[in-house]
């Protein structure tokens, strides 16, 4: 059998373009189909940021920052922003689709091929494309996904918007002044904090009981606390079950309520593009929304791997990066590593920032015996940076085992995304909690988060040692009645 490529990479997502780059840093010969990616997430960061800085500066009477303004619409003044806001977002994704381009995978030698192809298996296994068939000793899916429509009555003849589109479509548009968000996932989270802070009525509707069932629940509640506070409405535990158009205007059924909205957006979760690779003829299974993989990110065909959205989970790109440097080395060589997301951080970023690694505490509780599990708590108030910058909303939770190893951290504050990458390098080493509590942060700054929490577990080792504590009493008494 003639072998083209070592790797033949299929799908135009962000981790597909890392796997390619990789490959040809390795020295492999790869192929990439499909290379067009998507940089609608850009423009979704852009703007969050830009709506923190919109609220800093309606916040900056509190500093003592007093701004005069000879425009009497508000309204147009926010249009205008808005669409200031959007150019800037193009731009800074042009940027990077620039530093992304097929062009500089190709000069690296990646053979780019732009179509779509699916798996055949007779003769040999082979994917075919553009009449081509390529012939690899390993393949990599990494298509990425497509934002999954739930079936809700009248939604598709009322229209919508999704995490896909929402941006483009909004490009030379006047802002919507009323939006109706389904669905809770951390991108309509964010979303629909953004769109609060651009001045619009936002309602956010999650089915379960709160948001984001995966997170640690305190930090869910105190999210959830923290977008009412900015006029986000918070329906949790509550279904859609119709969507209708009344005299050009839309409605909504959710639960008990009927909301009159201007625009929908649906972001109820991704589904996988696979559909068209032909996967069952090559023997490749997949379940519900996701394909098949063992710990070592292969297929139910060994010599296909797969990473990214097509496995599942949220969509979040250091988690698919690393899945790639699992599955990329698995194929290239020999299949020995295995994923282990425990020391995987991913962060939300709402204002505050979410961030999590590890275990929360109900899985550690659930896993060890609830004796030896610590959970220790910090708030951000105590931190002398969080004073200073009037940013004092926040806590930081760690989940220890009494013998000090660290399980997992939750953390909602400032600059929650930077502190969790500390922890999670703590986990992946096997570096115990004392030793973050010896950790001297420059001060002031948003580390000493971590050593003050970190201290707690040294606090409760000394009171819950008796002996300790009744030496240590004797030796200072002994030590205070010595003549010198």
């Amino acid at each position: 059998m003639t072998i083209d490529y070592d790797v033949v990479i299929i799908g135009g997502s962000l981790a597909g373009y890392y796997a390619a780059l990789a490959a040809t840093k390795l020295r492999a010969t790869v192929a990439l189909v499909e290379s067009k990616v998507d940089y609608g997430f850009t423009a979704h960061h852009v703007l969050t940021e830009i709506g923190k800085l919109a609220q800093k500066l309606n916040d900056a009477a509190s500093f003592g920052i007093h701004a005069t303004s000879t425009d009497t619409s508000k309204e147009c003044h926010i249009s205008m922003a808005w669409q200031e806001a959007m150019l800037y977002a193009q731009c800074v994704a042009s940027n990077l689709k620039e530093q992304h381009s097929p062009a500089i995978l190709a000069a690296l030698g990646v053979d780019i091929i732009v179509g779509s192809g699916q798996f055949q298996s007779s003769p040999q296994l082979a994917f075919a494309v553009n009449n081509r068939l390529l012939r690899a000793r390993t393949y990599l899916l990494a298509s990425g996904s497509r934002p999954q429509i739930p079936e809700i009555e009248g939604l598709e003849t009322t229209g919508y918007l999704t995490l896909s589109n929402i941006w483009q479509s909004l490009q030379g548009a006047t802002l919507p002044k009323n939006w109706v968000i389904i669905g809770g996932i951390p991108q309509s989270i964010e979303i629909a904090q953004t769109l609060a802070r651009f001045g619009c009525s936002v309602t956010l509707i999650v089915k379960h009981p709160y948001l984001l069932p995966s997170i640690d629940f305190e930090i869910a509640i105190l999210l959830q606390a923290q977008l009412e506070v900015e006029g986000v409405r918070v329906l949790t535990n509550t279904p859609v079950t119709q969507v209708r158009l009344i005299e050009g205007k839309k409605w909504i059924q959710a639960g008990d309520k009927a909301i009159e909205t201007d625009e929908i957006l649906v972001a109820t979760g991704q589904q996988p593009n696979f559909e068209s690779l032909n996967l069952a003829t090559v023997g490749v299974k997949w379940h519900r929304r996701s394909l098949v993989v063992n710990d070592k990110l292969q297929t139910t065909n060994h010599r296909i791997y797969a990473c990214g959205d097509v496995i599942g989970g949220y969509d979040f790109p250091n988690i698919a990066n690393y899945e790639v440097k699992i599955a990329l080395n698995n194929a290239l060589f020999f299949p020995r590593l295995q994923v282990n997301y425990r020391s995987i951080p991913w962060a939300m970023f709402s204002v505050p920032m979410v961030a999590q690694v590890g275990l929360t505490e109900n899985q550690a509780k659930r896993l060890f015996s609830r004796d030896e599990v610590l959970v220790f708590r910090q708030y951000f108030k105590t931190v002398a940076a969080a004073q200073i910058r009037d940013e004092t909303t926040g806590i930081c939770k760690l989940i220890v085992l009494r013998n000090g190893e660290i399980l997992g951290a939750a953390i909602l504050g400032t600059e929650a995304g930077e502190l969790i990458n500390l922890i999670a390098l703590a986990i992946s080493q096997k570096i115990k909690v004392k030793d973050l509590a010896n950790l001297f942060p420059v001060y002031p700054s948003f580390s000493e988060i971590l050593e003050q929490t970190a201290r707690e577990w040294s606090k409760q080792s000394l009171n819950s040692n008796i002996a300790l504590q009744e030496f240590l009493e004797g030796f200072f008494h002994f030590r205070r009645n010595w003549n010198l």
